[in-house]
């Protein structure tokens, strides 16, 4: 099974856990648009906020960082 990317992680994490766009921008201080262009795959988030993210959605950040890896 290929791994997804981690655009499409972030957005099936998000759905998964029925946290809004406006949610987890506020829990991380990350604009809604720049959130959207990551789920979009329109812009890589760096190592940094992929923590951040991680840490908002409650995963481990190698869940994410695997999906970078393989891009």
């Amino acid at each position: 099974m290929m791994k997804k990317e981690i655009h499409e992680q972030l957005r099936q994490l998000r759905e998964e856990r029925n946290i809004s766009l406006e949610t987890l921008s506020l829990k991380t201080r990350i604009g809604t648009a720049k959130l959207e262009a990551y789920e979009s795959g329109a812009e890589k988030p760096s190592v940094q906020t992929i923590l951040t993210l991680s840490n908002a959605l409650e995963v481990p950040a190698s869940n994410l960082l695997d999906g970078i890896e393989n891009a």
